[in-house]
């Protein structure tokens, strides 16, 4: 026998923007607010203007300002069953991968294979998980991104105010991004600073695609070697820009791609890189630094190598000394 869901119709409601919202577009603060109700749902809501700011239609793109009055007009809403939490094995990983906390920030060493969002198949991403994990966090908000195989330091703010403050340490520069990957081939001094500017696609399927276009963004990566191997070197990787998929372009762009880029590596160096035990993409997310202007704390968190990835380079060096 099916469930039969219940729907109830709530009343209009007016929602006063504290100063903790001020700069978060609705789209995402309507989609924190209503949990459980389609993102489809939410945009067709602001589209046809049932959603009213200071009395006014809004774009799904409007940064909130402190005092806004939000008008939500009467919504069904499906009363489902709440959905499961991470499994218990999901709250361990995470808990033991927590590398600085406090008041306004949480960073982690993200695993490999997991998505920051939630999405299309996934149920839980990182953020999904760590709310869960911190149920008085509500508002608890990714500062940047990493690509879902991507592991290393990921920063979340548990204040809008903090987010807000990195994100202006982002645009302006100040923060410090260190990354370790794994690359084919041997770098030469003239091919470390790589200084071209990238455009992002999507193609029909979906997929985004970074290629290196003149008329795209500038971009900046600058490369330094760490440890040789035969036919591979260790580097570390260091953005001066934030673009999408920027150290696996780059490194293409100088034909020393990453080991384990299924989209933008070298088959054969993958498959080679696979018999030492590497079945990921080699990109970690190794340091991150700044400070933050509003109180001058200073943070530097290093996230350590994955067992996997340190495997990989042991299994390496053995096989150099044979």
């Amino acid at each position: 026998m099916q469930n039969m869901q219940k729907t109830s119709v709530t009343p209009v409601q007016y929602i006063t923007v504290e100063d903790d919202f001020a700069g978060q577009r609705i789209d995402n603060f309507l989609v924190t607010r209503l949990k459980g109700m389609p993102k489809t749902r939410i945009y067709r809501l602001l589209r046809k203007g049932e959603v009213r700011v200071n009395k006014k239609r809004t774009q799904p793109s409007y940064r909130l300002q402190a005092g806004d009055q939000i008008r939500l007009p009467p919504m069904q809403l499906d009363e489902r069953p709440v959905l499961a939490g991470p499994s218990k094995r999901s709250v361990a990983l995470f808990s033991d991968r927590i590398l600085f906390e406090d008041k306004g920030l949480l960073i982690i060493n993200k695993p490999s294979g997991i998505p920051v969002h939630g999405g299309t198949g996934v149920s839980m991403g990182v953020v999904e998980t760590l709310r869960t994990m911190y149920p008085k966090l509500p508002q608890l908000e990714l500062v940047h991104r990493l690509d879902a195989d991507t592991s290393g330091c990921l920063i979340l703010a548990k204040k809008r105010s903090v987010l807000r403050e990195i994100h202006q340490l982002l645009r302006d520069g100040a923060v410090h991004k260190v990354y370790l990957a794994l690359t084919k081939g041997q770098w030469q001094t003239s091919e470390l600073r790589v200084d071209v500017a990238l455009r992002k696609n999507h193609l029909s399927s979906g997929e985004r695609i970074v290629k290196v276009d003149p008329t795209g963004k500038e971009s900046l990566t600058v490369f330094e070697p760490m440890q040789s191997y035969d036919d591979a070197m260790l580097v570390e990787a260091t953005l001066h820009t934030g673009r999408t998929h920027q150290i696996r372009v780059h490194a293409r762009h100088r034909y020393h791609p990453i080991a384990g880029d299924e989209k933008y590596g070298d088959r054969e160096f993958n498959k080679k890189m696979r018999e030492y035990g590497l079945k990921r993409l080699f990109l970690h997310s190794h340091l991150i630094e700044f400070t933050l202007p509003s109180t001058g704390q200073h943070v530097k968190v290093v996230a350590p190598l994955d067992t996997d990835l340190q495997t990989c380079l042991n299994q390496l060096e053995k096989s150099d000394v044979i």
